[in-house]
């Protein structure tokens, strides 16, 4: 069984840094970031662009917009190491691609399939959208509802989990193996 490390915080936390200082620890030259992020205007663009300078070349990148879980198993099969940025972005993703909730947490419960037995080590980043006010809009309120189902089978799926509060790592879970 491969180590996964959950890490998750608020925005501007430090999260995908620490995912990467992280994944970097890891052996191997075989390193993929799974990039949920579809970069829609210039200011997306940009952040895409300093993460990719961040985590240099020696990342090749695959695209996942939305189909996560295939492609978390299919790349363990060859890699040493994936990184998944981010998770909140894929249910936003999966929000804009279908309209049944129903279908939606499919794909998140699939989330969990591909993460029982990974072929290496995972690392995922997610935002925590919980701590905040309840949203005032149905829509608003379902991203919260969905974001917190796939966290919280990526923390149950995962070996450790890391909060991240102003830039600091607090591990929350430790599995003993």
């Amino acid at each position: 069984m491969s180590d996964t490390i959950f890490v998750i915080g608020g925005c501007r936390s430090g999260k995908s840094r620490y995912a990467l200082k992280t994944a970097q620890k890891f052996a191997g030259d075989n390193r993929i970031f799974l990039a949920t992020c579809v970069p829609d205007d210039d200011e997306m663009k940009q952040r895409v662009a300093r993460h990719q300078d961040e985590r240099g070349s020696d990342w090749e990148t695959a695209e996942v917009p939305l189909d996560l879980p295939d492609a978390i198993q299919a790349h363990s099969l060859t890699a040493d190491i994936l990184l998944v940025d981010c998770l909140t972005l894929w249910i936003s993703n999966l929000m804009m691609t279908y309209q049944d909730p129903a279908a939606i947490e499919a794909h998140i419960h699939s989330l969990n399939d591909a993460l029982a037995e990974p072929h290496c080590p995972v690392i995922l980043v997610s935002n925590e959208v919980g701590t905040g006010i309840v949203p005032q809009n149905k829509l608003a309120r379902l991203f919260r509802d969905l974001v917190g189902s796939a966290n919280q089978i990526a923390a149950e799926s995962s070996d450790k989990v890391v909060w991240m509060v102003a830039g600091i790592p607090v591990t929350i879970k430790t599995r003993e193996k």
